[in-house]
Parts: structure tokens; sequence; C-alpha cells
């Protein structure tokens, strides 16, 4: 009798694990695609996965739409590298991994599971959108997940990995997540398929045009990482992890290291260039400060003029925000503001130390930017710092201009240590810009207006235009050699552990979104 019974359970597994049925599996590998079981232990510690609702089925009415046990989606729990993790995957052979009903409550579920015990959630997503056969039920499972995102956001890293289609209103629960990563090829994101525009704007786009991987990681910004393929993408997620701590009231794991604390590096110099606006790559600066010059990148590709990404400086994780001179100058406009101000709000949200260094000329000049709202976007930077409330530590390198200088982690938004190179530029205007409007009624009469301007440049670049003004008024509180940039922020990182700022109570701000 008991024989007869785990038979039947074992049918039922074995029934359940093959998904929407071997050809179905074979279609989804001739696609170069891996099932949402394969991926699950690609990215857990094996034999770690534990599932939930494995036998779950639609209910729907519709006696054409066939049933399947889990209904389209994996959900459980399971590890990576020893860390309990929470995930769902959408299960492409099986109506397409269409959601309905019961399948959005199968992940409802594991995400109020891992906002209640305090770990990550990761989501493989792979899915044709809403199941059209059950409506509005389809709809409402949607609008459970979002509430959700926004729920576990600032509480749980959320991680999502598009490797697939997400079309529709499904494209929303990523958005919302902490990070995206899509996978080249076959990740694919977009609100309106290409049939839709083609037919109501009259306007010819491919799928990979409108919404995969380059489109989101270059222009939108939607993606912060792309994968060559599925197993890269799994790898960066694991990588991502070791970065992270489980949730909001923990610290963000620490990790030994054999690169000295206090490490002297007499190149750094030599990293800047003798002309404040030759351009040069920064990340040469960041990854020699760093432990083991392993930084991790969020955001690569988009809006390149600004870098962040996590890294270690004595074993500690901490979150890099650097302008970028070698694009654009390094200038602050819309995307780069948006990029920085989100990435800031993550460090702040899992007590993540923010380390800033500066070079930058300024906000990005025209009515380009300025119509499509340099005022409103540029604040979202300011606004990011002024609340953060993790140690702040910032080090001005070259140029510190204007509104930009505030904006980049300046002692006025509460950053906790501010250092400076010799080499730092603060002003209101480079020198440049400065004499042709302080001088500009002897340079308009001046015959040799060129000898005279450069000469007046050099004057105000001395005279102004360096650290020591503001290391004397306390703005900056140390001017440093950079040889020994790596050792004061260090420093600085362990004089601040235990760090706590409490502001006055409110409900929330208002975020110029």
């Amino acid at each position: 009798m008991h024989e007869e019974k785990l038979k039947k359970l074992y049918e039922l597994k074995n029934l359940a694990e093959s998904g929407g049925g071997k050809e179905r599996i074979e279609a989804q590998h001739s696609k170069g695609k891996l099932t949402a079981r394969e991926r699950i232990d690609l990215l857990v510690d094996e034999g770690s996965f534990i599932e939930l609702d494995k036998y779950v089925t639609h209910r729907g009415d519709d006696p054409e739409t066939q049933k399947f046990y889990g209904d389209g989606v994996i959900t459980g729990f399971g590890s990576i590298n020893g860390r309990k993790i929470f995930v769902f995957a959408y299960d492409f052979t099986v109506l397409g991994g269409s959601l309905g009903e019961m399948a959005s409550k199968k992940i409802v579920k594991i995400m109020d599971r891992a906002i209640k015990v305090g770990a990550p959630l990761i989501g493989i997503i792979d899915s044709g959108g809403a199941r059209i056969q059950e409506g509005v039920m389809s709809l409402d499972g949607y609008g459970d997940i979002f509430y959700r995102n926004t729920t576990a956001s600032g509480i749980i890293p959320q991680i999502t990995a598009s490797i697939g289609p997400c079309a529709g209103g499904a494209v929303y629960s990523p958005a919302m997540t902490d990070f995206v990563i899509m996978v080249e090829n076959i990740g694919q994101m977009f609100v309106t398929g290409p049939e839709v525009v083609k037919e109501v704007l009259s306007e010819d786009v491919s799928f990979e045009e409108l919404g995969g991987t380059s489109t989101h990681a270059t222009k939108s910004g939607v993606a912060h990482m792309v994968a060559a393929n599925e197993y890269e993408c799994m790898e960066k997620i694991k990588k991502l992890i070791t970065f992270l701590p489980q949730n909001n009231l923990q610290e963000p794991p620490s990790l030994e290291t054999n690169d000295d604390p206090n490490r002297l590096d007499p190149s750094l110099i030599d990293m800047l260039p003798e002309n404040p606006y030759q351009p040069y790559d920064i990340k040469s600066i960041i990854t020699s400060i760093i432990d083991d010059k392993e930084f991790f990148e969020i955001h690569e590709t988009f809006a390149s003029n600004i870098i962040v990404g996590f890294a270690r400086m004595g074993g500690k994780t901490v979150g890099i925000v650097s302008n970028q001179p070698m694009f654009l100058a390094g200038v602050l406009d819309i995307d780069s503001s948006n990029k920085a101000a989100r990435f800031i709000r993550f460090c702040d949200s899992f007590n993540i130390p923010i380390i800033t260094l500066v070079d930058t000329p300024g906000y990005l000049p025209g009515s380009d930017q300025e119509q499509n709202g340099i005022i409103r976007h540029g604040s979202k930077l300011l606004y990011a710092y002024c609340e953060a409330t993790v140690p702040k530590i910032t080090c001005i390198i070259g140029k510190a201009y204007g509104g930009a200088y505030i904006a980049m982690g300046s002692k006025n938004l509460k950053t906790d240590i501010n250092f400076a190179w010799p080499t730092a530029e603060i002003a209101v205007l480079g020198p440049e810009a400065a004499i042709t409007i302080i001088h500009r009624r002897e340079l308009k009469s001046s015959l040799d207006a060129k000898t005279i301007k450069k000469k007046l440049a050099d004057e105000f670049r001395k005279k102004f235009a360096n650290p020591y003004i503001a290391a004397e008024k306390g703005i900056i509180d140390q001017v440093i050699d950079p040889m020994e940039t790596r050792t004061m922020i260090i420093g600085a990182l362990n004089s601040l552990s235990g760090k706590r700022e409490i502001g006055p109570w409110k409900k929330h701000g208002n975020i110029n979104l």
C-alpha cells in the first residue's frame, strides 16, 4: 500500500520536473537556452535547492489551456556559497512561461518569505507575459508582484536575470529590482513589441533594437550588466552577492585580503595628466587604491562619464562613485546623475560606505540637457548624497567646478571626511571661463587676447583654483599625497565604523523623480 503511494509521488515528481515535456525542452535547447531548472542548478550550491509549490496547476476555465504541474514558474530557496537565497524562474516550456493567477501566487509566496527571513531574492525571467486566457486574474497577479517588489526594496537585495522575453506590464517588476542582468541575444524587455509599434506608429524596428541587451545596457539604463551567455550571467550574480549583505539589518560581508591596507603607490600622481583638460582613464586610479585591483562595475556601458561599482578596501565592501574624464570630460548630465543617484541610494539602503572620487568640469550645458530636465535629474544626485547616512568619504583628484563640486559628495552634503590631492582645482568656474567673465573688457580690447588669457588663467589657477583655500576653511579635511590615498581612505573607514545618524521623523522625502 505504502509502496503504491510512494510510486505515485515519484511519478508526479518526475512529471512536474519534466516541465512542458521533452519536445518543448528540446525546443528550448535548440534556441541555445537552458530550462528553468537547469538555470537554478547553475546558480545555487549543489543539492541546496528546495522547491516549493511543485504541484500547483492553474485553475482557469479554458478547456484548451493544458494544465502542467508548476504552472510555468519554479520557486524555492537554496544557497549561494553557503548564503541563503530565494529564487523564482519562469519556465518557458510551460505555456510560454506566461503568468496566471496561481503562478503569481507562487511568486508572491516566495517574495513574502524572502522579506520575512531577510535573504536576497533572485528572479529569472523568460516569459511570454500575461496569460491571456486568465484575463484580469493575470493582471491582478502582476499587481501583487509589483507591490512585493516595492515592499522588499531597501529590505533585501533584489536581482533579476533577463534570459528571454519579458513584455508588457511584466517589465516593471525587473525595473523595480536593484540589479538587472541581461544575456546577449536572448534577453529582451519592452512594453510593446515590434508588431504593435509598427501597427500604431508605422515604425519598423527589430526585437533587439527595441528591447535587446544593447539598447538597455547603453541607452535606457534598464540593464545594469550584460552577460555573454547564461553561464556568465549566473557567475555575475554569484559575484555580486559576495559584496552585499543578506538584508538591511546586516553589515556587508568582510573578506580577508593579503593586500596591505598601508600599501603606498608612488605612481598614482603620474596617472593624472599635467594638462587638467587632457582625458585619462580614472579606473587606473580606482584599481590602484582598492583591494587586489578587484572592481565590480555596475552600469559599465550606460552614462560612461560616471563610474559606479563595488570594491573592497581593507576587506570591507565599499561603493565607488567616480567621474570618468575619459568620456565627456567627466561632466555630470541627466543619465550620469540618475545612474549615480540610484547607486548611492542602494548603498545607503544596505549599509555600504560610499567612496567618491572627483574630477569634473561641471554640469553639461546646452538646450538638449535643459529641455530634458537636467535641473530635475541633476537634483537627484544632490538628494541621494544628502539622504545617505552611511559613511561617506570624498577625495577630489582634479577639477571640481561649480554645482558639480557640490553634487559630488561635498562637505555641505554631510560627507564625513573630505580629502583632496594637491592637484585639486576647486572653483565656481574653471580658470579659463572665470577670467573670460572677470576680465572680459580687458580681453576684448587687447590685441593679444590669447596670450593674456593664458597668463590670467594660470594666475587664477594658482591663486584660487587649489585645495588649500578650502582646507583653510575646513571644507577639505586634509590635502594628501596621492600615493597615500588608499591608506587614508581605509583609515577614515575604520574611524567611521559604527556610524549612526538619525534625522527628523518623516514618512518619506519627496525626491524629484
